[in-house]
């Protein structure tokens, strides 16, 4: 928000300087984003009166005139602006008169004609956008008076930048107040009093959507002279404020928004129907915006309407067909409350965002509205005249909201703040900030918080209040010292860091993608699954929540394949959302490998990364919980993965995860020219292990025996090891596959598994009788239950 700093200090003047008061509001919590000049550099431009005109001798565009203003008398002028005209008033740039830029106004010669100076428009001082003439200054501008002493353009715009919670101060009334609080000073706003009416005529209002707008103030006038000139006071106010003036009728509604900060719209009488209607929007209404927008109203915007037709989106921008116009002769005044929630978002939805909707979404005084009514119809008497009716006030009293009584304890005072505060000083500050103090007791205080602060409602509320008005820098530093008990952690829990810290080992990146994705990608990677979907999505592409992690992880590597980036491995942990009955969010670790097996180098292999290079990532994961042999997998089916290339991680019968190489199709469907492995667990089930537990080395020789066995092809050999294991006895320390061989010399159907088993006892040297015979115990075992045959 910009306000004139001249403006400011009519209502509250401290003795600081501009810069010092942006300070004083920006430690305050009201963040100061600028001070900038209302006006740019110049100097030597009076006000000007243009006393003859006629047309140059030499050239069509060009006209020579007679300009009152200056010090020695009238002067001739070459000007090419099309408005130049005999009587009007002009900013008069005099011979030596500096201009921004640097531009120095010197005597000329145009087409043969001597001219002593310049007539300027708002763009070549830099107070304004209209550039299509010479500035027409008000017929009442003392000619020959210096422009930036006529127009008090010594003065600075202040830009604050408002935290959403402090609406009130989206308007100089409520700055005003604040500066008022920080410094003890008096705050002296314009004095609103009631206009009396001359009319007794109203317009009939109904409330149907109570809860969205339980007030509602209205007030007719008829017979104004729309033609009349918004006061240039007016107009630079507005224009420090970044409006620009339109008509009188708006450029009122729009002071009266800026000064008290309670938007207001102005229809024009005869363009109504009946009665005022506050109502939702029936589907399929439309309705002309006040920038020529057609929308289509959707079922759930508050509309004002009459009995005929919707008018006005509700708090958020008025209809063309009912505003006021050059032919404008009556008019209808509105000022309403409206709840934030049933404005909070519309504006948005439509793709639009204006002052109203940015007020009335954070929150607007529901007192203010007969106030605001009563200083426009002040303002639009004094310049365009009328008949004003008498104020209509049409009030939901059970709907409003209700009184925030808050309990500030003095104990709390000092507990939250670290400081000692006075009573009387603590009264004090949050009186001066509008509460009203409705009772006193040992123990604090109960004040009732002002219709204007939305955001005072609990006792930590009024702490803050205290803070930001004592002043923080005021607060002393101390070290926070406490006796803290550390929460116990059992050993057998994994730490996220430790998994993730694994993966970084064996080269993966970690991504962090968005927990929403849009919903042809949720189809894509669980099609069986229906997401959440959001009501008020950013985008298109972030619509529904993800039921895995696996989407963004495939977006990520598109994005790096896009950047020359061959070689990817990328893991992330997060939430995934699971819908049903209530909505499960599951902690989850997922990884994505695709390129080459190594990074490139000259003595590396060139291989293309597998299911068993991704295999044997996610087994250093599980052996970090201790207890890898009760982890094992099966295969399975998944329908983002490849039917052959897909086995489910099991933990006893319980699922934990899944991993495979993504199914060609949607290998297809995203542009990959080689697949990619990926896989996804459950960080909660892998999240218990086995505490570990010292056992000493065997001083004792160990012994190795190798067998190649002949098995169907279809048998796993997973389930070799696991029987193997079952039947070898206490001795086997280790058992590994070391060879799987399908080809030449063997039968299709059957292929040739290689065993290494290795044998060991703590406390003495096995003998080969022992050996041979768990090596036998398992070989037999391996032919009655599999079939197997030593090769």
């Amino acid at each position: 928000m910009k306000i004139s700093n001249s403006w400011l200090r009519e209502w509250v003047n401290p003795e600081l300087t501009t810069q010092e008061l942006a300070d004083q509001i920006t430690m305050a919590g009201l963040e100061v984003d600028g001070i900038e000049k209302v006006a740019g550099d110049f100097s030597g431009v009076v006000v000007g009166e243009i006393v003859a005109c006629e047309q140059h001798p030499d050239a069509d565009k060009l006209r020579v005139c007679k300009v009152a203003g200056h010090p020695d008398g009238e002067m001739q002028v070459v000007c090419g602006a099309p408005n130049a005209r005999t009587g009007i008033k002009i900013p008069f740039a005099l011979v030596g008169a500096k201009l921004p830029g640097d531009f120095k106004i010197k005597k000329a010669k145009l087409r043969g004609v001597e001219s002593f100076g310049m007539l300027c428009a708002q763009t070549e001082l830099e107070l304004g956008e209209d550039n299509d003439g010479i500035w027409e200054l008000p017929e009442d501008a003392p000619t020959g008076t210096d422009l930036r002493e006529y127009l008090q353009l010594d003065d600075e715009t202040i830009e604050v930048d408002l935290t959403p919670n402090r609406s009130d101060c989206l308007g100089v009334a409520g700055i005003a107040r604040e500066v008022g609080v920080l410094n003890r000073c008096a705050v002296q706003g314009p004095e609103v009093a009631p206009v009396p009416q001359q009319i007794d005529e109203s317009m009939p209002v109904s409330l149907l959507a109570e809860a969205a707008c339980p007030r509602y103030v209205g007030r007719v006038i008829r017979n104004i002279d729309i033609k009349a000139v918004t006061p240039l006071w007016m107009q630079e106010r507005l224009r420090r404020s970044g409006l620009r003036s339109i008509d009188p009728v708006v450029d009122v509604t729009n002071y009266v928004l800026l000064e008290l900060g309670q938007p207001m719209h102005a229809f024009d009488l005869e363009k109504l129907s009946g009665g005022i209607k506050v109502r939702m929007a029936e589907a399929g209404e439309e309705l002309t915006l006040l920038d020529g927008q057609e929308v289509k109203l959707k079922e759930g915007t508050l509309v004002i309407a009459d009995e005929e037709k919707p008018l006005a989106m509700a708090g958020i921008m008025g209809g063309l067909d009912s505003s006021v116009t050059t032919g404008t002769q009556h008019i209808f005044l509105e000022s309403a409350f409206f709840s934030p929630l049933a404005i909070a978002g519309k504006a948005r939805s439509y793709g639009l965002h204006t002052d109203s909707s940015h007020r009335f979404e954070r929150g607007v005084d529901y007192h203010l509205q007969e106030k605001a009514v009563e200083r426009a119809t002040q303002l639009l008497l004094d310049i365009v005249g009328g008949e004003p009716g008498p104020v209509h006030v049409r009030e939901l009293t059970e709907i409003m909201p209700a009184e925030r009584h808050i309990t500030l304890r003095r104990a709390k005072v000092e507990l939250g703040l670290g400081i000692k505060l006075a009573d009387d000083e603590i009264v004090d500050i949050l009186t001066r900030l509008g509460l009203e103090k409705i009772d006193q007791n040992d123990e604090g205080w109960t004040f009732l918080a002002p219709s204007f602060r939305f955001d005072i409602a609990i006792e930590a509320d009024l702490l803050e209040e205290l803070a930001r008005v004592y002043g923080y820098n005021r607060i002393p530093s101390e070290s926070f010292t406490a006796e803290l008990e550390i929460a116990p952690r059992p050993e057998s829990t994994i730490a996220q860091d430790n998994l993730e810290q694994t993966l970084l080992s064996r080269g993966y990146y970690e991504a962090i993608t968005f927990s929403f994705i849009d919903s042809d990608s949720a189809a894509l990677f669980d099609p069986k699954a229906d997401p959440v979907a959001l009501q008020n999505p950013i985008s298109a592409e972030l619509a529904v929540m993800r039921t895995t992690l696996l989407p963004g992880l495939c977006k990520a590597l598109q994005y790096n394949l896009n950047r020359q980036q061959n070689r990817v491995r990328l893991f992330e942990t997060g939430l995934r959302f699971v819908p049903g009955a209530e909505l499960h969010q599951e902690q989850m670790i997922a990884g994505l490998a695709y390129g080459s097996r190594y990074a490139e180098n000259w003595t590396g292999s060139k291989d293309a990364v597998d299911f068993f290079d991704v295999k044997a990532d996610v087994e250093a994961l599980l052996a970090r919980t201790g207890v890898a042999d009760e982890f094992r997998f099966v295969a399975g089916q998944h329908p983002a993965l490849h039917p052959g290339q897909t086995a489910k991680i099991m933990r006893g019968d319980c699922e934990v995860g899944v991993i495979g190489a993504l199914h060609p199709q949607l290998q297809k469907k995203l542009d990959l020219s080689k697949p990619a492995f990926v896989f996804e667990l459950s960080l909660e089930a892998i999240g218990e292990g086995k505490t570990p537990a010292f056992r000493p080395l065997s001083k004792f020789p160990e012994v190795r025996r190798d067998l190649a066995l002949l098995i169907d092809a279809e048998v796993p050999a997973a389930s070799l090891v696991e029987t193997a294991v079952e039947v070898a006895g206490e001795t086997l320390t280790d058992l590994k596959i070391f060879d799987v061989y399908q080809g030449k010399g063997i039968d299709l159907n059957r292929k040739s598994v290689a065993l290494g088993l290795t044998f060991q006892h703590s406390s003495r040297t096995l003998n080969d009788d022992e050996i041979n015979a768990a090596v036998d115990a398992v070989v037999g075992k391996l032919e009655e239950k599999y079939n197997a045959s030593l090769r």
